[in-house]
């Protein structure tokens, strides 16, 4: 049998290389974003807004294990905040993507609206994405990830709605075959399956982006969860029906409940609590994932070594401000996202912060985390000075920019109109601070101000309040401001805002 014989110095040089390779592993962490579906804050027993039934204990435990964002803002709906996630832009500045065809189909220009993925695989990182795509056809196979098992939404229109059972699953770019199980299950049996090493090298970090359906509509949950909250109690929200004394004249519009016997409020022959119920059930197997995955990570060794990041892409109201199942508008039942950081010895564990963070502080925060510069000037900002102490005064605004469906450039000209609306919500721009909320619309009506700690509910408006005109003026400069520097071609071009005092 025929030998080779190393001398002393290629050994050692081999060993070398060796140790580098594993001490760069080491040093780079690897990186499970769990992305949720239309999830809201409240239905997470860790957030103190959540009713007093709801149960989630594997998500309280990741967010003790962490740090529990209590004011984050990702999106106003599905497709522009996975875009956000994509490129660290608001949606103005996502260049290049359009609706086109049949909803949910759309289209991108990678060449112009490149997604930050691709660098970070070109670094080192072994990247790999699992569920559901909703930003343009090209779901960025080979390109963006070495492994992808997707749900393509835009592609496979026709089965949109299928968030649950029966989706067309592309494997690694080839064969698409219709997915049986429940998704929610399923896609957490590939997640860990990965995680434990199958179809990766041992060798690189690791980044995966696991994209749940759940608790989008139709809020099916899983056939063992079904029932298991009947009969829950709850508060009917007070602005469930109009009139809705000092809101804009678009959310006087919004009427999505009608009155049944003993003025129950119902909808598609069924109740606000029925719909309640379903929607939180949904919640479970989501709850039960994530316990899946955390148990994988201390199974294998690998969760002192890991960056796991858990939120939704936006809230859902369900009778609030008279909206059933509805994200899009301002309002927190609407867009707040849970939103938590864990990693242990590197973010401090069961602390809480309060300071509102949007969605496009994600990608640089990872991109710090694992040791690489950005590909491009973010619209966010790295939250790992927040991380490391919850309570630091932070110097940047939390802005939300809403404009329906309409991407990069071709936000510069604001519709009028029909047009400007999306779901019955106008284009908006969103600024908070700690304790108050601010709301420009891009039509003609009345902005809205809110005071969070006063009222979390938001049903007064401050804007038709006299006393408040000084902060009004301040939030409208701060919003403008900070449009400038995100470069929105629509900033100087904005309808003038409807004043009104009470």
């Amino acid at each position: 049998m025929p030998t080779t014989k190393h001398t002393r110095r290629e050994v050692l040089g081999v060993l070398a290389l060796g140790a580098a390779a594993k001490a760069a592993t080491e040093e780079r962490p690897n990186i499970l974003f769990i992305y949720t579906d239309d999830h809201s804050y409240r239905t997470i027993s860790a957030y103190p807004e959540a009713y007093s039934w709801v149960r989630t204990p594997n998500i309280d435990k990741l967010a003790k294990q962490g740090v529990r964002f209590t004011a984050a803002y990702n999106g106003a709906w599905c497709m522009p905040s996975r875009a956000t996630m994509l490129t660290g832009h608001h949606q103005h500045g996502v260049e290049s993507m359009r609706m086109q065809g049949t909803y949910p189909d759309s289209t991108y220009d990678p060449a112009k609206c490149p997604f930050w993925p691709k660098h970070l695989r070109a670094n080192g990182y072994f990247t790999a994405q699992i569920g559901k795509w909703h930003t343009g056809q090209d779901t960025g196979f080979n390109r963006e990830w070495d492994f992808q098992l997707v749900w393509n939404r835009p592609k496979y229109f026709e089965t949109s709605t299928h968030y649950y059972y029966d989706q067309p699953i592309t494997y690694q770019g080839g064969k698409t075959e219709m997915l049986k199980r429940y998704s929610t299950d399923q896609y957490t049996d590939w997640a860990v399956d990965l995680m434990k090493g199958n179809g990766r090298p041992k060798d690189k970090p690791w980044y995966l982006w696991l994209c749940f359906g759940a608790v989008h509509d139709p809020y099916t949950p899983a056939e063992r969860h079904i029932g298991k909250l009947k009969g829950v109690d709850f508060e009917t929200p007070k602005d469930i029906f109009a009139p809705r004394p000092g809101k804009p004249d678009w959310a006087q519009k919004i009427q999505h409940w009608e009155k049944g016997p003993g003025g129950v409020p119902m909808s598609g022959g069924r109740t606000l609590s029925a719909w309640v119920q379903q929607y939180h059930e949904g919640v479970l197997a989501l709850d039960e994932a994530v316990g899946r995955l955390m148990q994988t990570l201390d199974e294998t060794g690998q969760r002192k070594n890991t960056l796991v990041i858990f939120t939704s892409d936006q809230g859902l109201a369900f009778g609030q401000h008279g909206f059933k199942g509805t994200k899009i508008a301002a309002y927190d039942a609407n867009i707040r996202s849970p939103l938590v950081f864990s990693f242990p010895g590197r973010i401090p564990e069961g602390k809480v912060c309060d300071t509102p963070v949007a969605g496009v502080n994600i990608a640089p925060t990872i991109y710090s985390f694992a040791g690489i510069k950005p590909p491009w000037e973010m619209h966010g900002h790295d939250l790992t000075p927040l991380l490391k102490n919850p309570s630091l005064n932070w110097p940047h605004p939390c802005m939300m920019v809403a404009t329906g469906q309409t991407y990069g450039s071709d936000t510069d000209n604001i519709p009028k109109g029909a047009k400007a609306l999306h779901n019955g919500v106008p284009w908006y721009v969103m600024l908070r601070d700690k304790r108050y909320k601010y709301v420009r619309p891009l039509i003609h009506d009345l902005e809205e101000l809110y005071d969070l700690q006063a009222d979390p509910d938001e049903l007064n408006n401050l804007s038709i309040k006299p006393e408040h005109q000084a902060r009004l003026k301040q939030f409208r400069a701060a919003a403008i401001a900070e449009l400038k520097r995100t470069k929105a071609g629509f900033v100087d071009r904005m309808p003038p805002v409807r004043e009104a005092l009470a």
